[in-house]
């Protein structure tokens, strides 16, 4: 019993936030997101990163270690991705693997792990979505433009974030108890918004091809924790760094991916992008408690 009462702990307080978020979309049609989006993405995840990776919640190896762990599993995702897309016979297979790469570890898996192992775990957490945020601005711009553009990760506050996080990790060195409660402070108001931002999202978003969109999320988070699994299996890993693993590889497709579609694809592969992420994260409602169980009862 106490393992449900767990449960409900860590996702009722995500969904009920989304729901809010969903509910005054629903209200007010005209509501404006671009404050959040630009306060979560230049000052919001910045702090996150800082204060997730660098407050006493994890080592620099174990950084490294899952840094490449979740790099092997979007490897995984992006085979997966091809396949899926093949299989619907996408015409533009290139510009929507996106959502398959690069999951929801920021919006969604961030608190879900916070709540379900602590700081400890979101030290993980924070060390996953690194490594998603880099790929959005290199990768997934890569992907939409079929071309590098270097500008965008160099005007990337989350990308210095992440460069002075990983030097005070390496040197082991301690943050000013000022700028620990700033960024403290920034964390947990980034988290409220982008949850409801998300909620927001889902009133906005359209579902082009129900049939393809359906198939192409259950490549998202129903094989997506499968590849998580299997990663865990191989490499023998264990305890709550394992859990936040295959939590993360369960997240939904990020809103960030039709983001940046939206400024570099065509029509229609944006159409596409923004349909598979509004069924996998409707989807993930389903499926995400389920893997959240699992990761609660053998990787606590």
């Amino acid at each position: 019993m106490s393992l449900y009462i767990k449960l409900i702990e860590v996702l009722f307080p995500v969904f009920f936030i989304i729901g809010i978020g969903y509910f005054l979309g629903k209200k007010d049609k005209k509501i404006d997101t671009t404050f959040i989006t630009n306060f979560a993405a230049n000052i919001g995840s910045p702090a996150m990163i800082i204060y997730a990776l660098n407050v006493k919640n994890i080592s620099f190896q174990i950084f490294v270690d899952y840094f490449w762990y979740y790099l092997i599993a979007i490897f995984g995702f992006t085979i997966v991705g091809i396949i899926f897309l093949f299989f619907i016979k996408s015409k533009d297979i290139i510009r929507e693997l996106p959502p398959f790469m690069m999951p929801n570890t920021g919006n969604m898996g961030y608190p879900i792990c916070l709540f379900a192992y602590g700081y400890e775990g979101l030290g993980v957490a924070a060390a996953i979505t690194a490594l998603i945020i880099l790929f959005h601005f290199t990768v997934g711009v890569f992907l939409a433009d079929r071309k590098f553009n270097f500008k965008v990760i160099i005007k990337s506050p989350p990308f210095y974030a992440l460069i002075i996080s990983v030097l005070l990790l390496y040197f082991d060195i301690e943050l000013p108890k000022f700028v620990e409660n700033t960024t403290f402070l920034l964390m947990y108001a980034t988290i409220f918004l982008i949850l409801m931002s998300l909620g927001i999202a889902l009133t906005r978003l359209k579902v082009f091809s129900f049939k393809k969109s359906l198939i192409c999320s259950i490549g998202r988070v129903i094989i997506g924790p499968a590849i998580g699994f299997l990663i865990i299996g191989y490499f023998n890993l264990s305890g709550f760094a394992a859990g936040v693993l295959l939590i993360q590889c369960a997240m939904p497709s990020a809103i960030l991916n039709f983001l940046v579609g939206s400024m570099y694809s065509p029509k229609q592969a944006v159409d596409n992008v923004a349909s598979m992420i509004f069924v996998s994260t409707v989807l993930s409602f389903i499926t995400v408690p389920i893997v959240v169980y699992i990761a609660l009862r053998f990787f606590a």
